[in-house]
C-alpha cells in the first residue's frame, strides 16, 4: 500500500514537533547531569537516595503548576518515570516482586519507584520478604488485601516475623482478563491463575467455562507463562501479561467486581529507609495479641476511643499456640508522630501481650 501524502501545514507541525522532540531529549539530560552530582553527595553523606516524600512532593508541584492541555494524571506518570530514571544514575533501586514479568506486583512496583528500578522477581511472597529481610533487595513489594477477596493471609503471616517495615502502599485498580494462544474461548481444558484472581473471577468462570478446570498457580503471569506453551490452557492477567508471552484477549475485564482493587505494602530493613514523616494522609499498621480472657477484645478499643484515633482494618489470623489464641492486624488513621496517636500506642502497648509495630507510612486519598 502506497504511503498517503501528507500536506505542507501537516509536515510543518511535524519538523515543530520534531524540534521540540530535540529541546526536551536536551533537558531531559541536563536535568540527569545534575541528578548525577546530587548522587554524588548523597553518597559522600551517607544519606538515602530514593526519597519518596521528595519523589511526592516534585509531581504534586508538577501537578500543580501544570497549565494542561496535558492531565494531571499523566504529567504525573511522566514525571515519575522521569526521576526514576534520573535516580538510576545515581543509585538503581533493586526491588522484589512476585514474578515472573507481568503480575500486578510488578505493575504495582513500577507506579511507586517508576520503570527504571531494577527489579529482583521471585516464586513467591515468602521469596519476596527473604531477598528484602537479606539485603539483596533493597525494597520489596507484596499484595496485603483485595476490596472483594479480603487480605492475603500468607503476608499477614510474614509480616509476624519479618526486621522489615512498611514504608508505603500502592492501591492498584486490578482488571483480569482471559487470555491464550488461541483468540477463541472454544477448546479450553484449564484457567492458570493466582488462587485470589481465580475467586475475583468466579461468577464469570462459573457462567462461561464452567466445566473447565481451574488450576492455582504462584501468580498470573506464571500462569500467562505456561498458557503461552499450551493451547488449550488459559490464563488470567493484565494485558501488558498478554503483550509479553504473546496471547490472545479472548475476554476483557471478567473480574466479578468492576471497581476491583489490591492494596500493595512497600517493605524495606529500617536501615534502608526509616519511617517516612508525617504527611497528614497516612496510616499506621500494627500487629498484637491479647491474654485470652474475656473482655479483652473491648480493653483494645478503649485507648482509641480516648485518643479519638480512628481504627481502619482489623484483621485476626491464628497464633498456632495450640491454645485458641490470635494476632490482630491493625491499620490505624494517623501517624505516631502525633500526639493523639502517640498516645493511644502507649497505652494500648501496656495492654498487649505481643506488640509489634509494622510501619506508619503515606496513604492516597
Amino acid at each position: 500500500m502506497a504511503e498517503p501524502v501528507s500536506t505542507p501545514a501537516l509536515l510543518a507541525l511535524r519538523d515543530q514537533i520534531d524540534g521540540l522532540d530535540r529541546q526536551l531529549l536536551e533537558l531531559l539530560n541536563q536535568r540527569a547531569r545534575v541528578a548525577e552530582q546530587v548522587g554524588e553527595i548523597k553518597r559522600a553523606e551517607g544519606t538515602p537516595f530514593f526519597r519518596p516524600d521528595r519523589v511526592a512532593q516534585v509531581i504534586d508541584k508538577i501537578r500543580a503548576a501544570n497549565p494542561g492541555p496535558l492531565k494531571a494524571e499523566h504529567v504525573a506518570a511522566i514525571w515519575r518515570e522521569i526521576m526514576s530514571a534520573c535516580l538510576a544514575l545515581e543509585s538503581p533501586q533493586r526491588v522484589a516482586v512476585l514474578g515472573p514479568v507481568g503480575t500486578f506486583c510488578e505493575q504495582a512496583a513500577i507506579e511507586y519507584f517508576g520503570g527504571a528500578a531494577d527489579m529482583i522477581y521471585c516464586a513467591s511472597f515468602d521469596e519476596v520478604f527473604h531477598a528484602t529481610a537479606s539485603g539483596s533487595a533493597q525494597f520489596g513489594v507484596v499484595g496485603v488485601e483485595n476490596m472483594t477477596e479480603g487480605v492475603v493471609t500468607r503476608s499477614l503471616d510474614l509480616f509476624l516475623h519479618t526486621p522489615c517495615h512498611v514504608v508505603g502502599e500502592v492501591s492498584l485498580l486490578i482488571r483480569h482478563n482471559l487470555m491464550r494462544k488461541e483468540p477463541s474461548l472454544h477448546g479450553i481444558e484449564a484457567v492458570l491463575a493466582h488462587p485470589q484472581a481465580l475467586a475475583q473471577c468466579q461468577n464469570w468462570l462459573n457462567k462461561h467455562l464452567p466445566d473447565v478446570e481451574r488450576r492455582a498457580v504462584s501468580s498470573n503471569a506464571e500462569g500467562s507463562r505456561l498458557a503461552a506453551t499450551n493451547p488449550a490452557w488459559a490464563a488470567l492477567g493484565s494485558e501488558r501479561a498478554s503483550t509479553l508471552f504473546g496471547l490472545h484477549i479472548t475476554a476483557h475485564a471478567i473480574q466479578d467486581e468492576a471497581y476491583n482493587r489490591t492494596r500493595f505494602a512497600v517493605i524495606c530493613l529500617p536501615q534502608t529507609m526509616a519511617t517516612p514523616p508525617a504527611t497528614g494522609r497516612d496510616c499506621t499498621s500494627l500487629v498484637v495479641s491479647v491474654p485470652n480472657r474475656p473482655g479483652a477484645m473491648h480493653d483494645l478499643l478503649v485507648p482509641l476511643k480516648k485518643h479519638g484515633v480512628s481504627m481502619t482494618r482489623l484483621e485476626s489470623r491464628p497464633a498456632r499456640t495450640g491454645q485458641w489464641e490470635y494476632y490482630f492486624y491493625i491499620d490505624l488513621d494517623g501517624h505516631p508522630s502525633q500526639p493523639h496517636v502517640a498516645a493511644a500506642l502507649a497505652e494500648l502497648r501496656e495492654l498487649c501481650a505481643f506488640f509489634k509495630m509494622l510501619g506508619a507510612y503515606p496513604v492516597k486519598n
